[in-house]
């Protein structure tokens, strides 16, 4: 168990992915993803294995959650400068956490 005080170090975002790139460098399949999150944070680049789920044209335009006060994180030749969220199935494929109606970007998740 944790405490409340350590939930709410957790800095959970929502953003707009504005970019997505194939990633032929990382061990398993991913994309590299620009994300928007607004104008106090701005944009930040995470890699995703998400390519079982999800086309490159129908992630841009897309809002997810992502943890964005974790080190960054270098993945091959990439940096990866937060976590984006999702549930993991028996496969081990990854259904990204998202916003069910537009938000800003940027809003805490809390």
């Amino acid at each position: 168990m944790i405490s409340w005080n350590d939930f709410d170090k957790i800095e959970m975002r929502v953003g707009t992915i504005i970019e997505v790139n194939d990633f032929p460098k990382a061990n398993k399949s991913a994309y590299q993803l620009t994300i928007d999150f607004g104008t106090e944070i701005g944009l930040r680049k995470s890699s995703a294995q998400i390519t079982k789920q999800y086309s490159k044209e129908e992630l841009v335009g897309k809002q997810i959650i992502a943890v964005v006060n974790f080190p960054k994180k270098q993945i091959a030749d990439f940096m990866s400068e937060c976590l984006v969220l999702g549930s993991v199935g028996n496969d081990n494929d990854i259904v990204l956490l998202s916003s069910d109606k537009p938000v800003e970007n940027g809003l805490r998740i809390g």
